[in-house]
């Protein structure tokens, strides 16, 4: 089976190849939280590239609850003609387009001004970097429920858009993460204790998702191959959540792992011993495979058209590549051609993991930027540097959003 073979899905949709380009942190909304023509532009290189699904980065079910402040959200129809655009942008060359879809918990940073929910009332652990998230409060029983309706919502408004699919985000630390782990979920009611309840919320977004679209418009979840850190989700646990989604009309299910507290979705895992070079998720996959019904796709490192080859030879159906096809949209198409392209960046050594965390982003979303401005990557770019410039942006949208929302709530 080649990375360019065609992948039929549960659904009865067929995806052009398995590559698939994974959601990455744009923040390159409008004042209007709708998709900018910047956003736009920047799909419309990764169209061009050959990819099979192109999924996009954090689309938020609430505009009170961010992962950044240039988010975009989709709530309601207002501009639901912008993100018509973006999904006509996306699927022009023949790829499926899927919107991710998110709720940061108690990851959201605290300069944003917003209340900050959570399962329970445990706050980041980043040392010294913890003081830029706010201690957050437990979800109540209203609460959950409107976050599950919003999950719901926005799927039916990403298919009314001309989405083929939408994408749960349920790793990586942000809400559904923070459910599904005994570190951050110390709840005793139906929604905590056991993996079925701390499993519970994400199912029950699933079903609720399944329910109020089309049957032919995908539904696929991101999920943590593991949390890396001790006493949190384990393998064992992705793997009983894996088997309780197997019934649910799930179409796919994505590979990841981390949090901003042990970022091993940048290669910066506290264990490190656990992480490959490349195709960091690859071993835990092989385990999950054994009880995954539906197509599995494993995200994290993967650069060579040799490695994205021994990935789908494993029995993996989908190659996710983010960093790769940040720094070059057209890799699909030159591996199709037999370039032996392996666009990566110079890694960055810092002690401080989370920090050097927040500079890899930094340096991914500025080749973004060039992109969207139609200019060529620039992957050698200062860490240094990228992330100050990233860090001026966000306090200048930070305070506009803050703006934003005051006159909203006026």
């Amino acid at each position: 089976m080649s990375v360019f073979s065609k992948l039929p899905l549960p659904n009865g949709s067929v995806i052009p190849n398995r590559i698939a380009k994974a959601a990455m942190e744009e923040n390159m909304a409008g004042s209007d939280f709708a998709p900018s023509d910047k956003l736009i532009r920047l799909y419309e290189a990764w169209a061009e590239g050959g990819a099979g699904l192109l999924i996009t980065g954090n689309v938020m079910v609430d505009r009170r609850a961010m992962t950044g402040p240039g988010g975009v959200v989709l709530e309601t129809e207002e501009q639901l003609e912008k993100f018509r655009r973006w999904a006509e942008t996306g699927r022009s060359n023949g790829a499926h387009f899927w919107m991710q879809i998110n709720h940061p918990g108690r990851q959201m940073p605290g300069q944003l001004g917003q209340k900050t929910w959570a399962p329970s009332e445990v706050s980041v652990d980043l040392g010294k970097l913890s003081k830029h998230f706010n201690p957050p409060q437990e979800m109540t029983e209203e609460v959950i429920k409107d976050v599950i309706e919003r999950f719901a919502r926005t799927a039916q408004l990403a298919e009314k858009a001309g989405f083929t699919g939408v994408e749960v985000h349920a790793a990586h630390g942000y809400l559904l993460s923070q459910f599904l782990s005994p570190l951050t979920n110390k709840r005793t009611d139906q929604w905590g204790g056991s993996l079925e309840n701390r499993a519970r919320m994400l199912l029950e977004i699933v079903r609720r998702i399944r329910a109020s679209v089309s049957k032919t418009f995908a539904v696929a979840v991101k999920l943590n191959s593991a949390d890396f850190q001790r006493g949190g989700f384990s393998t064992d646990d992705a793997r009983n959540v894996v088997t309780r989604l197997n019934d649910l009309g799930v179409d796919l299910v994505e590979l990841s792992g981390g949090s901003y507290e042990a970022p091993a979705m940048h290669g910066r895992a506290r264990d490190g011993r656990t992480l490959a070079r490349e195709a960091y998720f690859l071993e835990f996959a092989k385990d999950l495979l054994e009880v995954a019904r539906m197509p599995v796709m494993v995200t994290g490192g993967i650069k060579r058209l040799q490695v994205a080859q021994q990935v789908v030879d494993s029995g993996v159906d989908m190659v996710g590549i983010a960093t790769a096809l940040a720094i070059d949209p057209q890799l699909p198409n030159e591996w199709r051609q037999g370039k032996n392209s392996a666009p990566e960046l110079q890694p960055i050594t810092w002690k401080n993991k989370p920090l050097a965390s927040l500079a890899y982003m930094a340096v991914v979303k500025y080749q973004l930027v060039r992109h969207s401005k139609q200019r060529k990557a620039s992957p050698n770019v200062s860490p240094m540097w990228a992330l100050m410039i990233n860090q001026i942006d966000n306090n200048v949208r930070s305070r506009k959003y803050r703006h934003k929302l005051a006159l909203v709530s006026q």
